[in-house]
């Protein structure tokens, strides 16, 4: 077994919010306390397990009590099934999919969607090529359809501007829905809107009725316009599913989509000088704070993984790094995919800058430090031994794919 330890941060949130249907079944039961005169009382109720015949016994050895792995089990099991058997009408949503999988941006969406869909309506998402996403029913997905072909692979926006076009006459969707990003949902949802000849709502980040709110004016006024038919929503737009799970019933087109030679052709990705990216730009930043003693082999790790540099004000003024990699509110804020944090104990103003981050993995010798409760995985331990295992396995990984490629 190893001796990481691993967090739950899904579940850690359900058991701090009183509203949720599983708030009661993820608190920990109080088996025994020291009563007023210091003798150790028990609570013969809370320790057991029901019979066949629906009596409780308790159990005396101990093989039967609840833990951690009961929970996690009720989680999956007790999550009311939504389902549409005959959906009135559908929204459709088309999220970025970055690295085959959903992103926060992504859910989101997918919780507006939701709130558009209602109780009548279906939410259809729709997803071109692969992906390695496995949690599209607790998202909110009530139909999924997958676009899957080699003309939708890297840089095809007019492919995937035709297979839209073919989506959309088939179901004819009450509404289009596609993230306003830089990960291409933003030009995408434009270059579609010209298609169908519609002017769609940009930036949007909030909805009441027949009516939608977006940033104008550099992010500093808002625009309040009536709600189109296409919606290109920023983040934070809405609050994520999370307290049902819905049937994701794969559909297909009807239609074979229609061959076209692209005017676009994609030469694949440049390689880029991560120390070269701005920070606020990054995608994968590698972060160190106090707790870091070995910067040579800090700067190693960072080669190694392809990652940006950053450091915590700490660092900064310690001379360590220099003030345009400072992250937090009084430095850079940063909405990296992957957010690293090695040697950070997490101040305020550097939580605050990464609120927007994704993933976060933090690396620290304090397992009750703000970082590690802020971070989807923690690992506890020495920095440099870690940062040393990283670029082992890095450098084994790569050596074992040339070794298939020869």
């Amino acid at each position: 077994m190893s001796d990481i330890i691993r967090r739950d941060p899904r579940a850690e949130w359900i058991a701090r919010n009183r509203l949720h249907p599983l708030h009661a079944a993820m608190q920990p039961v109080q088996h025994s306390w020291m009563g007023p005169n210091g003798i150790i009382r028990k609570n013969v109720h809370g320790v057991g397990f029901i019979g066949p015949n629906g009596i409780k016994r308790i159990d005396r050895s101990g093989a039967q009590q609840g833990g951690a792995a009961k929970r996690t089990a009720a989680l999956e099991v007790q999550l009311p099934l939504h389902q549409v058997p005959a959906p009135a009408f559908y929204i459709n949503v088309v999220p970025d999919m970055v690295g085959g999988r959903l992103s926060s941006h992504d859910r989101d969406l997918l919780g507006l969607a939701r709130q558009l869909a209602g109780s009548d309506g279906a939410v259809l998402a729709v997803v071109f090529g692969e992906h390695k996403e496995s949690a599209f029913a607790t998202a909110g997905v009530d139909r999924l359809l997958v676009l899957d072909g080699h003309e939708f692979d890297g840089y095809s926006p007019e492919q995937r501007v035709q297979g839209l076009r073919a989506v959309d006459n088939q179901f004819n969707p009450r509404h289009w829905l596609l993230p306003d990003s830089r990960s291409g949902g933003g030009e995408l949802g434009r270059r579609f809107a010209a298609s169908l000849k519609e002017r769609p709502a940009t930036r949007v980040w909030q909805i009441k009725g027949d009516e939608c709110i977006g940033r104008a004016g550099a992010g500093r006024e808002d625009l309040a316009r009536p709600l189109p038919r296409l919606i290109l929503a920023a983040a934070e737009c809405a609050d994520p599913v999370s307290d049902t799970r819905h049937e994701v019933l794969p559909v297909e087109l009807s239609t074979s989509l229609a061959r076209s030679l692209p005017r676009i052709e994609d030469l694949g990705a440049v390689a880029v000088d991560p120390a070269a990216i701005p920070m606020a730009e990054a995608e994968f930043i590698f972060s160190g704070g106090n707790g870091v003693k070995d910067w040579a082999l800090f700067h190693q790790t960072a080669a190694a993984l392809g990652a940006t540099e950053g450091a915590s004000r700490v660092a900064v003024d310690d001379g360590f790094m220099a003030r345009d990699r400072q992250v937090g509110a009084s430095g850079t804020w940063v909405t990296a995919r992957v957010y690293v944090a090695v040697g950070i104990s997490g101040a305020i103003q550097h939580l605050q800058g990464i609120g927007a981050c994704d993933k976060v993995v933090a690396i620290n010798l304090d397992p009750g430090c703000d970082m590690i409760k802020r971070a989807d995985l923690s690992v506890i331990g020495e920095s440099a031994a870690i940062l040393q295992a990283l670029i082992d396995a890095v450098e084994a990984y790569r050596n074992g794919a040339k070794r298939d490629a020869a």
